[in-house]
């Protein structure tokens, strides 16, 4: 880790780093929860479904990825096991247990919301006192809230296919 780029953190880095590894958990169990989804989804427009999934399945990964190396780069390690993402995760896991695409889309919604809630809370944290990790934060919040809109949009389109049959 680059001694300058840690001295830039005008905080606790400790608590960035606690932050970033609750995040780095919600990333990875994120993916997988969309990953599965999209392995048993079932129902009307599923391949519309499960396209988006898997979309947001491979963001998600790219997700931890970022939270992952701004870990490093703050001298920290990235939680090392999925059994720890349990311990660490701010939004949890719900899994695909209904494979119905409303199910899927509405607990990915959930998800989403969870997640927006997250990063708003670490820009907030971190604006003034490390700037790059509040960027970072921006770039995923910014793609978390394209990701609920497209689930809100599926959603609204799956309700309107249902009411007109």
């Amino acid at each position: 880790m680059g001694t300058k780029g840690r001295e830039i953190v005008g905080m606790a880095v400790d608590d960035v780093l606690k932050m970033l590894n609750k995040a780095f958990a919600d990333e990875w169990l994120a993916y997988y929860q969309y990953w599965m989804g999209a392995k048993v989804a079932k129902g009307p427009m599923k391949d519309a479904v499960i396209a988006e999934l898997v979309q947001h399945a491979t963001e998600e990964l790219t997700h931890a990825d970022m939270v992952a190396n701004r870990v490093i780069q703050l001298g920290g390690t990235p939680v090392t096991t999925p059994k720890a993402w349990y311990d660490w995760t701010n939004c949890g896991y719900d899994a695909p247990e209904d494979p119905y695409v409303k199910a899927l889309l509405d607990q990915n919604i959930k998800g989403e919301q969870c997640a927006i809630g997250v990063y708003q809370d670490m820009i907030q944290a971190t604006r003034d006192g490390d700037p790059v990790t509040a960027n970072m934060a921006l770039t995923i919040l910014e793609q978390e809230v394209e990701h609920e809109e497209d689930l809100q949009s599926l959603l609204e389109d799956l309700e309107l296919m249902l009411a007109r049959k």
